[in-house]
């Protein structure tokens, strides 16, 4: 009997509805008889907007139990931590961002011109968004990582202002690391809160936080309520993507628990499991054998982690699969349509060019999700809950705003223009037409004149 009550499904085995359950990410619901995690987050949206920055103290004194030393974080304070920071990881932060900045700068959308009659030109250009939002989760680890991820792509972008907010650690401060990573990525203001109270702050403005027009980045189930409601709010702000609670879905097949493989499946589980309490993991295997396997060594090593408490909680969640082959594998892939698919099989890349809803997916036995998120290249911020199947991966072209030109020669005007009127006239436009037709008219009388 596993001691986090793993056990192995048998697909086939399964009704539709309970197929279904198997795989339906943990909830969200708060206790109580009516409480929800909605009403909880609103709560806390109007009291930000309500009370500012003294709101904004009492909740972090009631979520994290730790007033700020102090809700602005100095430049000083930026310059300070980089210099405290081991030499060590400061390479390998730099190391880090300089291939994530190779690959952003490989996806910088590009102002493209068009002629598409002749004489009437079309353009797209991209601006970059004014004031910007990046929130870092912490408290339980500093995740220097996403601070990269979301401040080079803003830098890219050309933003004008970069602000970040972070939660506090149990000293009153944002992690020093954190810090330290903020000030290499030429973050302009940095704010110690964390939370759907930080999402409020980012969204409305206090005396102390600005204003942001758009808010990146992940956190929990807080966090990602907090960010749907202020988009949907008129006098709140865009959001990138409902980007909450990590998760991950191995698909294995028999050959992949040779040599050590088991070790390889186990820990790509525990490194999203140990992310947090509502983090899910799925495997799905064709091979029994390997399935209880894995559910011996996630025995074994998760008890040994540091987050082994975080692990009690989410490997709850957890689910390991058996399928009969790969196709219906990547079928339950596609449904799901997960943050992160590993695909640790023999013809990974063959599956991969078959994948249709994922977050990001990772090839081959050799190429662990911890790459994606530390320092491969690609974004590590992407959509979860099954949001995959119509979001994307974060990119340098979400930090901007996509506008068009036209402009038409009265040669163009005369040679487009009936099709904009007999189409005004079919949809009952009479304004639309007649702005084509006194044109139109105009340019008869002056050719008639010549």
């Amino acid at each position: 009997m596993s001691r986090f009550g793993l056990t192995v499904s048998v697909w086939a085995e399964l009704e539709q509805k309970q197929q279904a359950e198997l795989l339906r990410r943990p909830g969200t619901s708060m206790p109580g008889p009516e409480a929800t995690l909605s009403t909880a987050v609103s709560a806390i949206l109007a009291r930000v907007r309500s009370g500012g920055d003294e709101a904004l103290a009492q909740l972090t004194q009631e979520f994290d139990g730790v007033l700020p030393h102090s809700l602005a974080v100095s430049a000083e304070n930026l310059l300070q931590a980089r210099q405290a920071i081991a030499a060590r990881l400061l390479g390998a932060i730099e190391e880090a961002s300089g291939r994530i900045r190779e690959f952003h700068v490989a996806d910088l959308p590009r102002e493209r011109t068009i002629e598409t009659a002749k004489g009437l030109t079309c353009t797209v250009t991209y601006l970059p968004q004014s004031v910007v939002g990046l929130y870092v989760p912490g408290g339980s680890a500093p995740l220097v990582s996403t601070v990269l991820m979301l401040a080079i792509p803003a830098r890219l972008a050309g933003c004008s202002q970069i602000v970040l907010c972070s939660p506090p650690w149990p000293n009153g401060r944002i992690a020093t690391e954190v810090l330290a990573a903020a000030s290499l990525c030429k973050v302009d203001r940095v704010f110690c809160v964390g939370g759907a109270q930080a999402i409020a702050a980012m969204a409305y403005g206090t005396a102390t936080v600005p204003r942001c027009n758009k808010i990146f980045g992940p956190g929990n189930a807080w966090v990602t309520e907090a960010k749907q409601q202020v988009a949907q709010d008129p006098q709140g702000a865009a959001v990138d993507m409902p980007a909450g609670p990590s998760e991950v879905m191995v698909i294995a097949d028999a050959q992949a628990g040779a040599d050590g493989g088991i070790d390889f499946i186990a820990w790509d589980l525990l490194a999203q499991a140990e992310h947090g309490a509502d983090s899910q993991v799925v495997l799905l295997t064709d091979c029994c054998e390997l399935a209880t396997a894995v559910i011996a060594r996630l025995d074994d090593l998760a008890p040994t982690l540091p987050r082994a408490a975080i692990l009690e909680k989410s490997l709850s969640a957890a689910r390991i699969v058996l399928i009969s082959n790969m196709d219906v594998a990547l079928d339950i892939a596609n449904a799901y349509a997960p943050e992160h698919l590993i695909l640790n099989t023999r013809n990974a890349r063959a599956l991969a060019s078959r994948v249709q809803h994922a977050g990001s997916v990772f090839i081959g036995r050799w190429t662990p999700e911890s790459l994606g998120d530390y320092c491969s290249g690609p974004n590590h911020v992407l959509p979860t809950y099954g949001f995959a199947r119509s979001h994307g991966a974060l990119g340098v072209g979400d930090f901007m705003r996509r506008m068009t030109l036209q402009e038409a020669s009265a040669e163009a005007l005369q040679s487009v223009g009936p099709v904009a009127e007999l189409l005004a006239e079919t949809e009952g436009l009479d304004a639309h037409r007649m702005a084509v037709s006194v044109r139109l008219a105009c340019l008869a009388s002056l050719e008639a004149l010549a």
